[in-house]
């Protein structure tokens, strides 16, 4: 049931067909793990906790630097120093006391990545570095979770959903391989914040339909978004049979 505050809380999205009680009911009993609380887990975290979903892990074991606070909008200026985890639990307690909120400050080994995913219904990449990446595509495939991965750099952007639970639907590594780990990063090549806001957002978007059973999640699409032109592309992407890490899970 929904308390009289949680009715007033989510009263303009519960208003939507898509969503109505049923869906408020839903997205109060799911649990999602985020991993990282940087550019992108920012506004994941920010909106899945104000839209009243029931549970939310949250993993980063890095502090909160200044040069962070460009894009990274879920820390302010007294968060310098502090861990992301507890200046995340801070912020997210302020905006919705109703959320619960359990920390993962540490480095997550495949052990704890593998308990960290079987303990929630969803995951999402928040990430910029292509080793965590595989493992938690690793850990959701083995659970059958769904993973909204997205990534963003300079002012372009990438967004893709990924459920095992769904026969032809790709993984993280039928889409990009063993990839590079010379591949640049935010503090290398630079980000917009804006870039990093929109594409964490959209991630927020795709859990939200997820949970709440409503849209059509981007499943066996790829959306790239160029910001410097304001233009969006979509490219469907097919689950590869001899994948060494979903080929054996889907038949």
């Amino acid at each position: 049931m929904l308390s009289d505050d949680e009715l007033l809380r989510y009263s303009r999205q519960i208003l939507l067909k898509q969503v109505d009680i049923e869906g408020q009911l839903k997205l109060k009993g799911s649990r999602v793990l985020i991993v990282g609380l940087g550019g992108l887990g920012s506004p994941v975290a920010l909106y899945l906790a104000a839209a009243g979903v029931g549970e939310l892990h949250l993993a980063d074991f890095d502090s909160v630097d200044l040069t962070n606070l460009q894009r990274q909008v879920l820390h302010d200026s007294t968060s310098v120093g502090a861990q992301k985890v507890d200046s995340a639990i801070a912020r997210l307690s302020a905006l919705n006391p109703l959320a619960r909120l359990v920390p993962h400050r540490t480095a997550m080994d495949v052990d704890s990545l593998d308990a960290a995913v079987a303990a929630v219904d969803l995951v999402l990449d928040c990430t910029d570095n292509f080793s965590v990446r595989e493992a938690v595509n690793a850990a959701c495939v083995a659970a059958k979770k769904p993973l909204v991965s997205g990534a963003a750099i300079r002012l372009e952007g990438q967004l893709s959903v990924f459920d095992s639970r769904v026969e032809t639907s790709p993984c993280y590594h039928c889409l990009y391989g063993h990839g590079s780990e010379a591949e640049l990063t935010c503090s290398e090549a630079g980000v917009l914040g804006p870039v990093v806001g929109m594409l964490g957002s959209l991630q927020a978007l795709e859990a939200l339909k997820l949970l709440a059973g409503f849209g059509e999640p981007l499943i066996g699409r790829l959306l790239l978004v160029d910001a410097l032109s304001s233009r969006f592309r979509e490219l469907r992407v097919k689950r590869d049979p001899g994948c060494a890490v979903c080929g054996n899970h889907n038949g």
